[in-house]
């Protein structure tokens, strides 16, 4: 991968996925006041939300879906995914599904991606890649650490971001997929994410952190009776035309990152691309993209 291709990309411009990635989906909505419960208030609330993707681990699989969403020139458009994910071997399957064109048509194929600790692997990814090769991307290497960049944030990610937590509040009740939860909003610091995430999750967090317009990422949590996520919606920041924190007249724009995970247990078989399937060319610039 050379070096215009390795270093970090304008996310507002959908960067390797060749998508305009996408905001939020909204939270569902929260019923009922119920009794007090472990984890619920206060500290037990951060607590709880630190453990999450622990929770998960123990879980072992689940399948996922994913959605990202992003109001773009008074459009909203939506990237959404569907697959499975091994929590233990942090590696999943997603099938990620392009936004239609104005027109209300697609001309674009559904994008494989496989999640591996560091790297994401896209196939159809198009732009000037053989049908039969995958492209690959060191996530610490994009400025976002991969929680925008692939249209769609690794669920394990996502739960260890909240391992940054620092406040948090218990809203109450309410259901997620028929499945009742506890609905916890606060706000995560990336840095503190990084700092207490797994080994392979770490640099793409801390390049995370330093690429976003800040570190605070407020988030929307459901957690079922045994702690672990039944959905997250993470609301991440950054400078339009491009990232960091640098003065300027660009506006801030919000891309809302939504993972909502069931059937834990499910079986999960992801083989990794061989060196051979790997496409080691320049990837083509798309029409009316800056890097």
């Amino acid at each position: 991968m050379d070096r215009r291709q390795r270093r970090g990309r304008t996310m507002g411009a959908a960067v390797v996925a060749g998508v305009v990635v996408c905001g939020s989906l909204g939270a569902a909505g929260c019923s009922g006041e119920g009794a007090a419960a472990q984890g619920a208030h206060g500290a037990d609330a951060v607590s709880a939300l630190h453990r999450a993707a622990d929770r998960l681990v123990a879980a072992g699989s689940s399948k996922a879906r994913t959605a990202m969403e992003m109001a773009s020139g008074g459009t909203r458009v939506t990237v959404r995914g569907e697959g499975v994910y091994d929590f233990r071997e942090r590696l999943g399957r997603l099938k990620v599904l392009l936004p239609q064109d104005p027109a209300g048509t697609s001309g674009h194929r559904p994008i494989t991606e496989l999640l591996a600790p560091g790297a994401l692997f896209m196939k159809n990814r198009g732009a000037g890649v053989p049908d039969d090769k995958w492209v690959r991307v060191e996530t610490a290497t994009v400025s976002d650490g991969n929680l925008v960049t692939g249209g769609a944030t690794d669920p394990y990610t996502a739960a260890e971001v909240l391992r940054g937590t620092r406040t948090a509040t218990y809203v109450g009740r309410t259901e997620v997929a028929g499945t009742e939860v506890r609905h916890y909003r606060g706000t995560a610091d990336l840095n503190r994410a990084a700092r207490d995430a797994s080994a392979g999750n770490r640099e793409s967090l801390e390049a995370a952190a330093k690429g976003f317009a800040t570190a605070e990422v407020p988030f929307d949590a459901y957690l079922d009776d045994e702690g672990r996520i039944r959905k997250v919606r993470h609301r991440f920041s950054f400078v339009n035309g491009k990232t960091g924190r640098s003065g300027g007249k660009e506006g801030t724009v919000v891309v809302a990152s939504t993972t909502l995970l069931y059937d834990f247990g499910a079986p999960v078989r992801v083989r990794l691309p061989e060196g051979d399937d790997i496409f080691a060319g320049r990837i083509a610039e798309e029409p009316g993209r800056k890097n």
